[in-house]
């Protein structure tokens, strides 16, 4: 006997509440194994991968990609026994395609709220199968199968009859359920209330045949240069005699609907903007805050305007630090890790917090006290497509170079390709960004929620710089460090800040305080 196990969206971490549907992995059909990758979902905080809880074959994908829903909401149904017989109820079948089978009406998650049906292919239902009575209208709407482009409005007379199809019938008859159509993938012409999948205009000219509308009056060719871009003829304004839609109405109709992208966003370089809503002018698209840049802004809101902020600046020679990472390039222990400037910049940041303890706190506005951390999970802010991301690496201080050096390329390469865990994102204590990768110099950085301080790390640019008394050409860069006023005063966060430039400065300083 068959199982359906419903799989709900899961909290990802840290009590997030929703979750985006970013892709599937798995399609209706599908044969899954525990643990095998489902479905990609997009948290406020990153993107995860949530593996399947059961063995099984898929039965239905409840939930579509783009869509946000709230913890505990089902997303997928697996069918855990798919030999077994039919037992789960159904709302109807559809005549079917040959060879493939009825096309079986059942719930849609959050669509059943909203009288929303979803089709998708099964065995033909056995008799004796209760068929469900729909709330209100039952239209179908298409799911993403290929072999569901179409589907058919289920008539409440129908429904009422309670008559299923023949035991071994491959299709039900017309009376016992659903006229067939033409072509399951297609819409018929005889027969308007049927829609292609996504074809607005048919829906559109479907509601109004419905209601006794009328169509537009067009030329069969103008008729076909609207075919050709897509135009719907019925929302075209005619301006030829007696209303009649010209072909200037259409290519002006055309223009008008059509996106363009301004020169300052070339379309390979903004994904992004897919995800949003064209204005009619193509001037302005519209894009929803949700996920990691919601989740980004509502933080750096709340620190800006809650932790009183303090900058303080460096300008350092960092010739050394720069022939430091060339050497260590070369050097057979470093052959299989990424070595740059930040790496240094980080170790530095690193003594300079085992020299000054107090700046590795954090405030508790809740119970007003003052939180040391005796560990240093060190935060590097990344630049990604969902916005700002800071995963930290944990237990920082207890790592040597080689070590810190590959937490630093991993924690990156994952937070750009949006794979970073919750666990990663939180409880960081010190935060390093380094805007010298943009070619900037310095910047006033806003505190990362639940720090006191944040670095800074400027580009390294050759410079004159006064060395040993004569101008030389050195390599010099700018540190800022941002600090929360009420655990950081001035001294010392210039004491933390004089520290990363002297490491920087003169490496060598580090076999002094490490």
């Amino acid at each position: 006997m068959p199982t359906f196990e419903e799989f709900r969206l899961p909290d990802a971490g840290e009590g997030l509440t929703e979750a985006e549907i970013v892709s599937w992995s798995v399609a209706v059909g599908d044969t899954v194994a525990v643990n095998q990758a489902l479905v990609e979902i997009e948290t406020a905080k990153s993107i995860v991968e949530l593996p399947s809880p059961f063995a099984g074959v898929v039965a239905e994908l409840l939930v579509e990609t783009g869509v946000t829903v709230e913890v505990g909401t089902p997303i997928i149904v697996i069918d855990t026994d798919p030999t077994g017989a039919r037992t789960r109820p159904v709302d109807d079948a559809l005549p079917s395609e040959e060879g493939h089978g009825p096309a079986v009406l059942v719930g849609y998650g959050v669509g059943e709220h909203t009288g929303v049906r979803r089709a998708r292919r099964g065995a033909p239902a056995a008799a004796g199968d209760p068929i469900r009575e729909p709330a209100g209208d039952a239209t179908a709407v298409s799911t993403s199968a290929p072999d569901l482009a179409a589907t058919v409005p289920a008539p409440a007379s129908t429904l009422a009859s309670g008559s299923t199809p023949a035991s071994g019938s491959s299709a039900p008859t017309p009376t016992s359920a659903v006229p067939a159509p033409a072509s399951v993938t297609g819409p018929r012409q005889d027969a308007p209330s049927v829609v292609a999948a996504g074809n607005g205009s048919a829906e559109r000219a479907a509601g109004r045949s419905a209601s006794g509308g009328t169509h537009a009056l067009a030329k069969p060719p103008v008729r076909k240069v609207a075919r050709d871009l897509g135009v719907d003829l019925d929302s075209v304004v005619g301006t030829g005699p007696g209303g009649i839609v010209t072909r200037e109405d259409v290519l002006a109709y055309a223009a008008r609907a059509e996106g363009r992208t301004l020169a300052t966003y070339p379309a390979d370089d903004v994904p992004w903007l897919a995800s949003g809503s064209v204005s009619a002018d193509g001037r302005q698209t519209r894009v929803p805050v949700k996920s990691v840049r919601k989740r980004t802004a509502e933080a750096m809101v709340t620190s800006a305007f809650t932790a009183p902020h303090v900058t303080v600046f460096q300008t350092v020679d960092v010739t050394r630090t720069m022939r430091l990472v060339a050497r260590l390039r070369e050097d057979r222990e470093f052959a299989d890790v990424r070595v740059t400037p930040l790496l240094i910049a980080a170790k530095a940041l690193l003594l300079a917090v085992d020299r000054h303890p107090d700046v590795n706190a954090s405030w508790d506005e809740a119970s007003q006290e003052i939180v040391y951390k005796h560990y240093v999970n060190l935060g590097i802010a990344a630049a990604t497509p969902r916005g700002l991301m800071v995963p930290n690496i944990k237990d920082a201080h207890r790592m040597r170079l080689k070590e810190l050096a590959q937490g630093l390329a991993g924690l990156t390469a994952t937070a750009r390709a949006g794979k970073t865990s919750p666990s990663d994102m939180s409880d960081g204590t010190i935060t390093i960004t380094n805007v010298g990768v943009f070619g900037i110099d310095t910047g006033t950085p806003i505190l990362n929620p639940g720090e006191a301080a944040i670095l800074a790390f400027g580009a390294i640019r050759e410079q004159p710089w006064v060395h040993k008394g004569k101008i030389r050409k050195r390599f010099i860069t700018q540190l800022a460090l941002s600090v929360d006023h009420r655990l950081v005063d001035g001294e010392l966060g210039s004491r933390v800040l004089a520290d990363v430039g002297a490491v920087l400065e003169d490496p060598a300083q580090a076999l002094v305080w490490g």
